[in-house]
């Protein structure tokens, strides 16, 4: 713009310099007076000065344009100014990290509903880059990751051999083969592809529009945050009625270690990697010793679905719970909300008073409904494992639980909502640490 301006002004002088020359090559070139004839002489002299003072008043006016441009160009511009003058395009912000997403795929040509809705929902292909590993071997499943090309980077783990297991458990081999791919393939993503963080979901998963836009929020939380060691994209608890569908930017903490679409970071999977199991990964990704007191951060509403009711796990929950689970469709901005809420020195505090100050109810108040006025929140308390697996099931919640944890537990607290209002099923105030006989 500072250009634009001193060029015009250079080139208003040249037209007000030029303009003199001409006019006085003008008044040199007329006949003198004297040889006029018959022209008289009054006349003339008088229709000189007319045309030199229409001569001056334009060069009056070229001298205030020049002024005012020069006055402009020495003036600071404000913003709203650029904006007028200029052709503004503004970027989309974009991350400055990479999070690439591990897709862990065996024998499933149905991995291509996945696949569909993860590039189809990818903002970008540098950041987020889709690596597919793929065990078993099986030529279909192959056939249809090598049609995205150039869309995905497919690698396959080497070693389809069968692995040795105590005889009690040989029908339990394919737990072990996902434990030795899922370590190969976190390998790869880490060592090989020297990646700092991923996102690891499975071939029957499908992802929310706003999946990426999840991970990419919530990955500064996770680097800085050392009690949470995960972000999923996953509740547990998340069917229709139990979750509040306008709520989709509810965010929580969660001491039960969720998978189903889930972050970590390369620092962690330096300390699992070396004592990494031989089978059932996830349960012994629940264990304290691995745990260590660590959170993850968890969706209102799950960021992911399972369409896989077949598998290792013959459908285990799949009928009664996984089916159900509400997938959200409503894409928020996470990444200009402030989330540092999630941090555990904050959210604590707020927690435990919403926790406790909430009205103290039985469970047959909340079946009834009758003497309860709002939408809460309202407290259910439980002070044992067996009154807490009633409690959960008579309200709808999964009642099992993992080295003393609840599915979606934090502090002991479940959180949902039964009927249109919010529920916190807590233990008593005071809690401090989870009793691993529980389970």
């Amino acid at each position: 713009m500072v250009r634009k301006k001193s060029s015009f002004i250079l080139c208003g002088a040249f037209l007000f310099v030029a303009w003199n020359a001409l006019l006085l090559l003008y008044l040199w070139g007329r006949p003198p007076i004297g040889r006029l004839g018959d022209v008289n002489l009054a006349e003339e002299m008088i229709r000189l000065a007319e045309e030199v003072e229409v001569h001056l008043d334009t060069q009056k006016k070229l001298l205030k344009q020049i002024e005012i441009h020069r006055e402009v160009s020495r003036r600071p511009t404000a913003p709203s100014e650029k904006i007028r003058n200029i052709e503004v395009t503004t970027p989309n912000p974009s991350p400055e990290f990479i999070i690439p997403i591990l897709v862990i795929a065996c024998d499933r040509v149905t991995v291509k509903r996945s696949l569909d809705r993860l590039i189809s929902y990818r903002p970008s292909a540098e950041l987020y880059p889709i690596i597919v590993s793929q065990d078993c071997g099986h030529a279909d499943t192959a056939r249809v990751i090598g049609s995205y090309g150039e869309q995905v980077t497919h690698i396959k783990q080497p070693d389809l051999a069968d692995i040795k297991v105590r005889p009690e458990h040989r029908k339990f081999q394919g737990y072990y083969k996902i434990a030795r791919h899922y370590r190969w393939a976190l390998n790869q993503v880490f060592n090989t592809f020297s990646q700092s963080t991923v996102v690891i979901v499975e071939d029957d998963l499908e992802v929310a529009p706003d999946f990426f836009e999840y991970f990419q929020a919530l990955y500064p939380i996770l680097r800085s945050d050392p009690t949470l060691w995960c972000v999923s994209a996953w509740n547990d608890n998340g069917r229709d009625a139990l979750v509040d569908p306008s709520k989709a930017e509810l965010l929580y903490r969660t001491d039960f270690f969720p998978g189903l679409g889930w972050m970590l970071l390369k620092e962690l999977w330096n300390e699992l990697e070396p004592k990494w199991p031989s089978a059932f990964w996830d349960d012994w990704m629940r264990q304290p010793e691995q745990r260590k007191n660590r959170s993850c951060i968890r969706p209102e509403i799950s960021r992911t679905i399972t369409f896989g009711r077949k598998g290792v796990s013959l459908g285990q929950f799949f009928d009664q719970y996984l089916r159900y689970i509400r997938l959200n469709t409503e894409f928020v901005p996470f990444t200009k909300q402030d989330l540092s809420f999630l941090l555990k020195e904050k959210y604590d505090v707020i927690f435990v008073q919403e926790v406790y100050s909430a009205t103290l109810v039985k469970i047959e108040d909340l079946q009834h409904g009758g003497n309860l006025k709002g939408p809460g929140p309202y407290r259910v308390q439980y002070s044992s494992r067996d009154s807490f697996k009633v409690f959960a099931r008579n309200l709808g919640v999964m009642d099992d639980l993992k080295s003393g944890v609840p599915r979606t537990g934090y502090r002991g607290v479940v959180s949902f909502l039964h009927r249109g209002r919010r529920v916190f099923l807590a233990p008593p105030e005071g809690w401090t640490q989870y009793d691993i006989s529980w389970s």
